[in-house]
């Protein structure tokens, strides 16, 4: 736990087993452990815990290629490595996501792109038909004017 859960304890590390009501372990394996990182402090790691607690600490923050000795092990350098593996994975599924999200955006701006254009040609021949109506209403009117003259003489 990266906050502190049990206030009343300095204690860091606690183990939980499982017991049914008279107080039997279910098995002597297992449990739950509870570290409260927020409690550890230690100017020099001194045990296998430590190093563990440490890691899990400050473990985001480290550099593998300049590890501190306490890291200088076996297993510090496979936890080292898997969390650079699982740091890269999220690293990428974050930029997937970016991408599909740009994307997304992409095509949305498309979208409405070609529905400004189909509205801007759709009033654009609504102005032409109607100004061809008025010419042939112009030009209708110059006809009846032209009967009425002929009438007339």
């Amino acid at each position: 736990m990266a906050e502190n859960l049990i206030t009343d304890d300095s204690e860091y590390v606690h183990h939980y087993k499982v017991r049914d009501e008279q107080g039997k372990t279910f098995t002597q394996h297992g449990g739950i452990w509870l570290l409260e990182l927020d409690k550890f402090k230690a100017n020099r790691i001194e045990s296998e815990d430590q190093r563990w607690l440490q890691f899990f600490k400050v473990g985001e923050q480290l550099n593998d290629e300049s590890l501190p000795d306490w890291m200088i092990t076996q297993e510090m350098k496979q936890a080292m490595s898997t969390l650079n593996t699982f740091s890269e994975k999220e690293r990428q599924y974050h930029q997937y996501q970016a991408r599909q999200e740009y994307l997304r955006e992409q095509r949305t701006i498309l979208r409405e792109l070609e529905e400004t254009s189909r509205e801007l040609l759709q009033a654009k021949l609504r102005e032409e038909l109607a100004l061809q109506e008025k010419e042939a209403a112009l030009a209708e009117i110059e006809r009846l004017k032209a009967l009425l003259e002929n009438k007339d003489q």
